[in-house]
């Protein structure tokens, strides 16, 4: 297992910023998940990790990333806006999957996406502007009614994951099912509230994820970036 600390230069004509990453890879990989991270989270957020280190297991890579520079971050702690940017979350998202699509370790691996809270409304956005190149999504606990039209648009296979006692979630995703128009599935794990801090919870959500990922990303991606 390869593992390396990045910082992932992002361009584009709007903005010029450099991202903090965790690369994990696997020496065979059978796919690589990128995780975006929800509601005041960051890249050490140890349910994430937990849920990372299952998917390096069964030989899927991973890159956790801050979506936010540090400046941000600070200013989010303030305000709790930047958090609820899902166009520039999103935005952000395709950038790195861009770098994905290039990057000379990378380039050759189908990509997923796993999303936690608002993360996963920001994952779908970018999962339906990336649709060649996305090709599966995860959400944990999520908010994928914050994609809004983007929903219709998304072509990757959709696992919306929810805990059983978290019932205003339950109802928003029940919604986005009703929205996407792509292979999809809502698992709920009985007993969890929204950070599926319950025994086994976690675990359940881990399962879940790998088995999603295995299925859809486990062939090598011929129309990569050389």
């Amino acid at each position: 297992m390869e593992r390396r600390a990045l910082r992932v230069p992002l361009r584009s004509s709007s903005t010029s910023i450099t991202l903090e990453a965790d690369l994990s890879l696997p020496a065979v990989c059978g796919g690589i998940v990128l995780f975006a991270h929800g509601s005041g989270s960051s890249r050490f957020s140890p349910r994430n990790r937990q849920v990372a280190e299952s998917l390096n297991a069964a030989k899927l890579a991973t890159l956790l990333v801050d979506l936010l520079t540090p400046d941000e971050e600070a200013e989010d702690e303030r305000t709790r806006e930047l958090r609820f940017d899902i166009a520039m979350l999103a935005d952000r998202l395709v950038g790195l999957t861009d770098w994905l699509r290039s990057h000379e370790q990378t380039a050759r691996l189908r990509i997923g996406y796993f999303g936690a809270s608002t993360g996963a409304g920001a994952a779908l956005v970018a999962a339906a502007q990336r649709s060649d190149a996305v090709d599966a999504v995860v959400s944990r606990g999520g908010r994928p009614d914050l994609a809004g039209a983007s929903l219709e648009r998304v072509r990757a296979p959709t696992l919306l994951i929810v805990g059983g006692n978290d019932g205003p979630v339950i109802d928003m995703n029940w919604q986005a099912i009703a929205g996407l128009r792509c292979e999809k599935r809502l698992s709920i794990v009985p007993g969890a509230t929204h950070l599926f801090e319950e025994p086994d919870a976690l675990g359940a959500v881990s399962t879940l994820a790998r088995d999603w990922f295995k299925s859809h990303l486990n062939q090598p991606r011929h129309n990569a970036k050389e």
